[in-house]
């Protein structure tokens, strides 16, 4: 059979395999998840849709601080710890940049010395970083590992950058249904806060025949005093106030 008819079918298949590794991520995906779950979903889907990968992780930076987020083992906590006490790496570099970087390990020892060593302490031969990003609070890179000697090809970066593509719709989707349950639970606390502070305004008022603004400067004082939140400080008069009745 002629080479490039190989080679066509060879790409057709692992694209394939990226499409089939995207839906089970979609299809597993629920809006309750939280975003750890998923991003340790991503690191074991992506093993399937580029072949030659045997490890994953994903780094990412937390006001610039990089930590691995999901890995799949824990070579690959060794290697991408290594980059970040070092400060440089692929993994770094692709986070940094946000550019894709393909690299041999035994080719990179003068570049990133700490990176090669640990990276070759652990069997891996080659690495493949791509930029991951959801939004300005979570970004990184989705990094795999080889170390089956085979390296990774133009096709192989050319999968992880599709396949990184597709699966930041699904981080960024999580992220906004988390964003949105820790609004909610704020609002109902917020809520909750002043129903109780008003009802300690309400009593207040009542006792003292006081105007509402009076009121409310003894809760602020009584906060003060007693290095309290004023929402403590109102509920723990209310409870007191309605015991005594």
């Amino acid at each position: 059979m002629d080479d490039n008819l190989l080679q066509e079918r060879d790409a057709a298949r692992r694209v394939d395999d990226v499409t089939a590794a995207l839906d089970r991520l979609a299809g597993a995906c629920t809006e309750d998840e939280e975003l750890t779950t998923v991003l340790q979903r991503v690191c074991r889907q992506v093993i399937h849709a580029v072949p030659d990968a045997e490890i994953a992780s994903i780094t990412l930076l937390r006001e610039g601080t990089p930590y691995t987020a999901a890995a799949t083992g824990d070579r690959a906590h060794r290697v991408d710890q290594a980059q970040y006490e070092a400060g440089q790496g692929p993994c770094l570099e692709a986070a940094r940049t946000g550019e894709l970087q393909r690299v041999k390990v035994t080719e990179v020892a003068h570049r990133w010395p700490e990176f090669a060593a640990a990276a070759a302490g652990s069997s891996v031969v080659a690495y493949l970083s791509a930029p991951l990003v959801v939004d300005h609070q979570y970004h990184g890179s989705l990094n795999l590992y080889d170390t089956g000697g085979n390296s990774f090809g133009a096709l192989d970066a050319a999968l992880l950058d599709l396949y990184t593509s597709a699966a930041e719709g699904a981080l960024r989707s999580t992220r906004r249904h988390q964003v949105a349950r820790e609004t909610m639970g704020q609002l109902r606390a917020a809520l909750t806060s002043r129903a109780v502070i008003d009802q300690a305004k309400g009593i207040l008022m009542a006792l003292h025949c006081i105007p509402s603004d009076e009121a409310f400067e003894l809760l602020v004082k009584a906060s003060q005093e007693q290095n309290l939140k004023l929402r403590e400080v109102a509920q723990n008069f209310v409870t007191a106030a309605t015991q005594q009745q």
